[in-house]
C-alpha cells in the first residue's frame, strides 16, 4: 500500500512538471489568443444625431483633432480591414447635428482607423465624440466616448464586432 502511494505521488509530481513545461500541451507554449472576446455593446446616447450614409472623407472640416481606434471581430479578435466607421461630434466648427460635422473612414489592413476633424468642444457639459459601425456585415454599434479634458487633441474608440 505504501508503495502505491509513493508511485501516485511521483506520477502526480512528474505529470505536473510536464504540464507546466508545456511538453504535452502545445497550447501552453503558444501566445495567448483573444478567444472568447466579447462584442462591444452600443453606448447610451451613442446614436444621438446619427446620419445614415455619411460620406467617406479624408478629413472633417479644418482638422486639428484626431479620432482613432481599432475594429476587431468578436470571438477571435482578428482585425477587420475595410470596415466603415462614421464619426461626428460637436466641434469648434459646428454642432453634432450639422451635416458638415459628420464623416466616415475605412479601417486599414490592421483594422485601424484614423480621421482628422476640428477640435471637439463640450456639448451638454461633456467633451465627447460619436462613432458608429453601420455597414451591415456585423451588428451595428454606436459609441460615445467622453474625453478626459476638453483640451485633449485626440480620442480613441475600439470596436469588437459581432457578425450579423
Amino acid at each position: 500500500m505504501t508503495r502505491d502511494l509513493i508511485t501516485r505521488r511521483r506520477l502526480l509530481a512528474t505529470g505536473g512538471t510536464v504540464l507546466a513545461s508545456g511538453l504535452f500541451v502545445p497550447s501552453l507554449s503558444l501566445p495567448a489568443s483573444a478567444r472568447g472576446l466579447a462584442p462591444t455593446p452600443s453606448m447610451r446616447g451613442g446614436s444621438n444625431n446619427y446620419r445614415p450614409g455619411a460620406p467617406i472623407v479624408n478629413r472633417i472640416g479644418a482638422g486639428g483633432f484626431w479620432m482613432s481606434g481599432t475594429v476587431r471581430r468578436a470571438g477571435d479578435g482578428a482585425p477587420l480591414s475595410h470596415q466603415r466607421i462614421q464619426i461626428w461630434a460637436h466641434t469648434t466648427e459646428g454642432h453634432e447635428r450639422d451635416p458638415q460635422s459628420h464623416g466616415a473612414t475605412l479601417t486599414d489592413e490592421n483594422g485601424v482607423f484614423r480621421l482628422e476633424m476640428p477640435q471637439i468642444v463640450p456639448a451638454f457639459g461633456q467633451p465627447h465624440g460619436h462613432l458608429a459601425y453601420d455597414s451591415g456585415d456585423f451588428k451595428t454599434v454606436f459609441l460615445r466616448p467622453v474625453m478626459a479634458s476638453s483640451k485633449d487633441t485626440s480620442l480613441e474608440a475600439h470596436f469588437v464586432l459581432q457578425p450579423v
